[in-house]
C-alpha cells in the first residue's frame, strides 16, 4: 500500500498520540498549516520536518516511505545486520522461515541430495543419555 507524504505524517502524528494541534506547534506551524499537509493540499518544508525530528517523528519515513533503522527497535536493527550479512543461503532460508513459520499455509519444499532427518510438529526435547567417552582400561 503506497501512502501519500501526508498520510505518512498523520500516521507519525497518531503514533505519537497528538493532536493536529499539538503536532503543528512542534513544527512551528498553526493547526489548519498541519490539516493541509495531512490532506496534501500543501508540503511541508525543512524547517517543520527537522523540528518534528528533535521529538521523535521518524522524517525519512515520512518523505520517503522508507522507516530509519534508527526508528527500529534494537532487536530489529540486529535483524537487519545479521540479514545483511549473511550468505545468500541464509538469505533464503530465514526468508522462507519468516515467510512459512507465521502461517498456517506451508510452502512446498523441495531438497535435492541425500538428506537424514526428521520432521518434527509441536514442541519437541532431544536429549542425549547413557555415559560418553568412558575410560574401559583394565588392569
Amino acid at each position: 500500500m503506497h501512502l501519500s507524504i501526508g498520510e505518512r505524517l498523520k500516521e507519525e502524528r497518531e503514533r505519537l498520540g497528538l493532536s493536529q494541534l499539538a503536532f503543528g506547534e512542534l513544527g512551528g506551524v498553526k493547526k489548519l498549516a498541519q490539516l493541509n499537509y495531512e490532506k496534501g493540499d500543501r508540503f511541508p518544508d525543512a524547517q517543520y520536518l527537522s523540528a518534528l525530528a528533535k521529538f521523535g517523528v521518524d522524517v525519512q519515513y515520512v518523505v520517503t516511505g522508507v522507516h530509519s533503522v534508527t526508528s527500529m527497535p534494537q532487536d530489529e536493527v540486529k535483524l537487519v545486520e545479521l540479514y545483511r550479512a549473511a550468505p545468500v543461503v541464509v538469505k533464503a532460508a530465514v526468508l522462507s522461515a519468516l515467510t512459512n513459520g507465521s502461517s498456517e499455509e506451508r510452502a512446498e519444499q523441495v531438497i535435492h541430495g541425500d538428506v537424514l532427518g526428521n520432521v518434527i510438529k509441536g514442541n519437541v526435547t532431544i536429549g542425549a543419555g547413557g555415559v560418553m567417552n568412558k575410560n574401559t582400561k583394565k588392569k
